[in-house]
């Protein structure tokens, strides 16, 4: 766990950092730097997408995990952690800006990924931190940038982030099996669209921000997937 705590202090940092900063810096710069950061999420996105070694499972996994995410309305529940945080410091120097969209693009952008994901997976089985140190530098870098455009809400994306890779870390050895090396490059792939959708939302291309977060259960079929295709193989 001990990666994971040093990642979120670089998360926690960074948002002070972009915040106190962020404040003094004019408007033009702030949307600027919101464009700039917006961009770089679409790139990561499309850099996760091809990784894919076959476009039709990302296709099945989106879908489908989309369609779990929609059921269980994933994307109102996270806005709605973001607006509970909201009411909870009103008053406070740390709600301003656009606090929820900060929280939730953040907390998807520090959760989504391969460096999440297999450096977790590392620290839980061998203590092999080396990704999730390299992981903090990047998002403290991030944080910054996003606090500065967005505001504080950044700051507390530090607790899902505590939440999913500890989670992660703590299963590792449960979950090895089944966590090939081509899992977890589908895995990313997968979350090469939704980081494009947060792009978008950040960018403010639709009048209706896409629901990114009921597409997070997709990240995880992969697991399901190919163990299923195989019996499906296997029976043909």
């Amino acid at each position: 766990m001990i990666a994971t705590i040093v990642n979120c202090i670089a998360i926690i940092a960074g948002g002070l950092i972009g915040s106190v900063f962020g404040n003094k810096i004019s408007q033009k710069y702030t949307d600027n730097i919101m464009t700039v950061m917006a961009l770089i999420t679409f790139i990561i996105g499309i850099q996760g997408a091809v990784g894919t070694s076959n476009v039709l499972i990302v296709v099945i996994c989106i879908v489908l995990g989309t369609v779990v995410g929609t059921m269980l309305k994933l994307d109102d529940r996270i806005n709605n952690s973001g607006e509970v945080l909201k009411n909870k410091l009103s008053g406070s120097k740390l709600v301003r800006g656009r606090f929820g969209d900060a929280f939730v693009t953040s907390t998807l952008l520090f959760c989504v990924g391969t460096m999440a994901i297999l450096g977790s997976i590392k620290a839980g089985l061998n203590k092999e931190y080396g990704i999730l140190f390299t992981k903090s530098i990047m998002d403290f870098t991030s944080a910054i940038a996003f606090s500065a455009a967005l505001g504080p809400g950044v700051i507390f994306s530090f607790i899902p982030t505590l939440i999913f890779q500890g989670a992660i870390t703590l299963l590792a050895g449960v979950a090895e099996p089944f966590l090939t090396a081509e899992v977890i490059t589908e895995m990313s792939a997968v979350g090469g669209p939704i980081f494009m959708g947060m792009s978008i939302n950040l960018l403010g291309l639709r009048e209706e921000r896409v629901k990114v977060g009921d597409m997070l259960p997709a990240i995880f079929m992969p697991i399901v997937y190919f163990p299923v295709a195989a019996f499906i193989t296997s029976i043909l």
